[in-house]
């Protein structure tokens, strides 16, 4: 880690002292390590145990530490909509709908105009019924 001192301001200068003066006691208080890790030892084999019994192959800080959940990678779609000006502007259905076509739609297209043939159906609208269950009373 470098610090250009030179292009510190006093205040900046300050605080890094104080810092600085604040670590250096941490460090100089703690016991070695060497000792800590021989007191350990000695502790686990009073209760009759060794450290690979406590903590495994794993180091201490992975145990103590927190495991962070694994996010899935969302999958790719295949496109539903291509604009025919601009082969790579397309879209999938999902999410946002993209500047291009909202520009498009603005002057009296139908979405429904830029769906790739063969490959796509229109993405059903909020107000729709495809999807939905419906109820029908039988009697």
């Amino acid at each position: 880690m470098n610090i250009d001192v030179d292009k510190l301001s006093l205040s900046e200068l300050k605080s890094l002292l104080i810092a600085a003066e604040q670590r250096r006691q941490l460090i100089s208080s703690r016991r070695p390590i060497a000792l800590v890790r021989r007191k350990i030892i000695a502790l686990a084999a009073e209760y009759g145990y060794t450290i690979e019994e406590l903590f495994g192959d794993q180091p201490a800080a992975e145990i103590v530490g927190k495991k962070r959940a694994l996010r899935r990678k969302a999958s790719k779609v295949a496109a539903k909509y291509r604009d025919p000006e601009n082969k790579r502007n397309t879209w999938s259905g999902r999410g946002r709908m993209p500047l291009w076509l909202v520009q498009k739609t603005k002057y009296g297209r139908s979405v429904a105009d830029f769906l790739i043939p063969g490959l796509a159906r229109p993405t059903a609208r909020k107000d729709s019924s495809i999807g939905q269950r419906t109820l029908f009373k039988q009697g």
